[in-house]
């Protein structure tokens, strides 16, 4: 999460003095990256997952589950070369700290090869060899677990050890300080965050309506009186029907599943940026885990506008909100403009600027519509690639730029930064540096890019740019990180197995992308809806999504055919491609005459266990066929994935199976290696949890979990999730996650699949 450098941390009122010099020199920064490594091409497609976990302690005796806050030393224990490194080492993993003290991060230590079918199957290999290694190190009482959201995060005695939330740097009503990673820059980032903004975060989520729900949070204590920030939730910063939230941790302290992928060039990488955007909301809509906040069912089923809140550092200004009584409109800004703006009566110029205010450094004051962590708001534009499909009025959000930057690498550096290029790292950079190292303050610009990645690290949002890093001159670049896209909305999943899945999906798709350059672009503003879309209950079966229509994906649907889950059949299966014309059947999956409607329920055997509702809410605005111009559509996740009905259009999975076939595979009629066998079994399998979520036959782990505390013996129908039902939610992951039990195992993964899990073939696979 962000840059570990070591070093003596600024609190924001030394730090804000500095906010220019670091974007100043963080942009001379990255125009030295793009000297270096702009021209660069050929790198291999190379990808990484990152995979957070948190330390949870059960006891059986006592029926509790809390997050373990003291075992952190674990995290040095396994960096520590005296000590575990070698263990990490050996195995091909690495662990790395993050916001939590009770969270570890897992990766790999090298990236896999996008080229070798091996390596997609070994990802979970891989994962299972992090979650072994950090249980070896744990005691036994103690479970790492993939779990999006603790479910009573910010409830009396959450923590083991117990700690009071009395902590100066959150100020939090709910969470104590000493659940916060204990390197300088955690408590730092979170108190800068707060002093920045002149207030404290505010996160309020919808209760979920239950028989016996009090639209209110009467968790809130009205009483307490250390800090100012005490009142904020009486002054307006609670919602009725809304749970509330006050602090950094209960978003940058959950969980969640990130994709690296490498490209091999700028352009390449620009492309598949783009082509992932309107991926972004779908992907998080189909791994849902999140539905329970602070004790509470909540009426959303992700993270993602928690995290989105939790490190809002925006003031009441620049979100066009009037102040609470007696708190600064500025918040911990020093301005130019001593009169209070009232009822937000001020102009803005085309950058999102208001007019003649300025902070003390000389950077305008703007108004900005989104959070630091939140979902893109331009394409970076294919143009220079062989696509070219971009168009400009599908950047609709005229998001605000900082134009000094802008004008900076589009005037000074157009050989580098096209108009494109120059309002991305604009955009990024009208953000103030959180946390700034006082041994950092001065560096040398051709060899470092910490105050680049200061900014750009701090810009979390659905996708991001990564350009390499700086590295001397006699060095070998070629072997150092290329030009890389970042997938980052998507929620841990309970299992290595769902994890290694959906890691695949994305490195797969990413590759099908480049492979078969499909035509994804839809305007911004339509991913926007979808993001919203995505936070709400069951959203894969009861929402439709924007997306760019079918006949306009630029691919044809006839070089798709037969590229649904029968190839695996076909390929591994002597005697199922033996029909008139063999060599047809095999290249293109079937004959002319063979009609390609058969279901891939039938298929597969697989029985829905959750029925699909007509998509009828109406949650953002009235559902539409067709939109204005006629190339966008709403579409179910189901039709995206899997295709549509009529069979006009593939879907996502048939990219990826015609992916494997032609790329990934030996040149060979049919499969004659049994190691080969078991991995095309597996990755069929990956696909099949993929197609299955989202046809609405297998459970979102939001559903399960929100049906897993509904059918609670101990659940009282009032919304609210007691330490014993916490405590039988938990230890039901933890017997989902060794598959331990296969009651619970096919209560969230269906017959079909349950059987592959608990099969020869999926063992051998290790």
């Amino acid at each position: 999460m962000g840059l570990l450098s070591l070093g003596t941390p600024l609190d924001w009122h030394e730090s804000k003095k500095y906010n220019e010099h670091v974007r100043h020199n963080g942009i001379t920064q990255l125009i030295n990256i793009f000297k270096q490594h702009f021209n660069r091409s050929n790198d291999q497609f190379l990808w990484g997952d990152e995979v957070e976990y948190m330390m949870i302690d059960i006891d059986p005796i006592n029926k509790t589950a809390k997050l373990s806050i003291d075992k952190d030393y674990i995290l040095n224990d396994l960096n520590d070369s005296d000590k575990s490194l070698s263990k990490s080492i050996n195995n091909n993993i690495l662990f790395h700290p993050e916001y939590g003290r009770y969270m570890l991060e897992g990766t790999p230590l090298k990236p896999y090869n996008g080229n070798c079918i091996d390596e997609y199957v070994y990802v979970e290999k891989n994962m299972k060899l992090r979650r072994l290694i950090s249980t070896q190190e744990l005691p036994k009482h103690i479970k790492p677990l993939t779990i999006t959201t603790f479910p009573r995060m910010g409830c009396e005695f959450f923590t083991s050890p117990p700690a009071k939330p009395i902590g100066p740097a959150s100020q939090s009503l709910f969470l104590p300080d000493e659940i916060i990673n204990r390197h300088a820059r955690f408590p730092t980032l979170t108190a800068n965050i707060r002093k920045r903004k002149g207030h404290k975060v505010g996160i309020n989520l919808p209760l979920y309506p239950d028989k016996f729900t009090k639209l209110l949070d009467d968790s809130i204590p009205k009483d307490r009186q250390l800090f100012k920030s005490d009142k904020e939730p009486w002054l307006g910063a609670s919602k009725p029907g809304h749970i509330y939230m006050d602090s950094m941790g209960f978003g940058m302290g959950s969980s969640c599943l990130q994709i690296t992928m490498q490209c091999s060039d700028i352009n390449e990488a620009r492309y598949l940026y783009d082509s992932l955007a309107p991926i972004t909301p779908i992907m998080l809509s189909l791994s849902a885990a999140a539905p329970i906040f602070k004790g509470f069912l909540v009426n959303q089923d992700v993270r993602w506008n928690v995290v989105s809140g939790a490190v809002d550092d925006r003031t009441f200004i620049e979100k066009s909100q009037e102040p609470y009584p007696n708190f600064k409109l500025f918040g911990g800004l020093d301005v130019n403009k001593n009169e209070i703006l009232k009822n937000n009566n001020y102009d803005l110029n085309e950058f999102g600027d208001i007019k003649n205010v300025y902070s003390n450094d000389g950077k305008p004051i703007q108004r900005i519509p989104k959070s630091r962590y939140d979902s893109i708001d331009n394409y970076l534009s294919d143009f220079k690639y062989d696509t070219n499909y971009f168009k400009d009025e599908y950047n609709d959000l005229n998001a605000p730029i900082n134009k000094k930057v802008y004008d900076r690498l589009s005037k000074e550096f157009p050989q580098y930064f096209d108009k494109y290029l120059s309002n991305h790292f604009a955009h990024l950079f009208i953000r103030d540096p959180l946390v700034i190292y006082s041994e950092r303050i001065n560096q040398d610009n051709e060899l470092s890019n910490d105050h680049f990645e200061n900014i750009q690290s701090t810009n979390w949002q659905t996708l991001r740019f990564k350009p390499p890093g700086l590295y001397r001159q006699e060095e070998n670049i070629s072997f150092k990180p290329g030009w890389r896209v970042e997938f980052r909305p998507m929620e841990v999943q309970l299992t290595d197995f769902e994890n290694a899945a959906y890691s695949n999906f994305i490195s797969l798709l990413s590759k099908a992308i480049l492979k078969f350059k499909p035509n994804f672009y839809i305007p911004i503003s339509k991913i926007e809806i979808n993001m919203k879309l995505a936070h709400n209950v069951n959203s894969i079966i009861n929402e439709k999504f924007w997306f760019k229509s079918f006949e306009d994906w630029n691919l044809d649907n006839d070089e798709f055919i037969g590229y649904d889950f029968s190839w695996f059949d076909r390929f591994l299966n002597l005697g199922n491609d033996l029909l008139n014309n063999d060599n047809e059947v095999y290249l293109k999956g079937y004959s002319s005459s063979y009609s390609s409607t058969t279901n891939l329920s039938q298929m597969n055997g697989i029985n829905g266990s959750i029925s699909k509702k007509n998509c009828s809410n109406k949650t953002i605005e009235k559902i539409n066929d067709i939109d204005d111009y006629g190339m966008d559509q709403r579409y179910t996740i189901d039709d995206i994935i899997n295709g549509s009905k009529d069979n006009k259009f593939p879907g996502l999975i048939k990219l990826i199976i015609k992916l494997i076939a032609i790329d990934l595979i030996p040149n060979q009629k049919h499969c004659q290696d049994e190691k080969l066998e078991l991995n095309l079994i597996k990755l069929r399998y990956y696909l099949l949890l993929i197609s299955k979520r989202a046809k609405g036959e297998i459970p979102t782990i939001a559903n399960w979990l929100r049906l897993k505390t509904i059918n609670n013996p101990n659940y009282k129908h009032d919304s609210k999730v007691s330490e014993i039902i916490n405590y039988d939610l938990i230890t039901d992951c933890d017997k989902l996650t060794d598959l331990k039990d296969r009651k619970s195992v096919e209560s969230l993964f269906g017959n079909v699949i349950t059987d592959y899990l608990y099969s020869e073939q999926y063992f051998n696979t290790f």
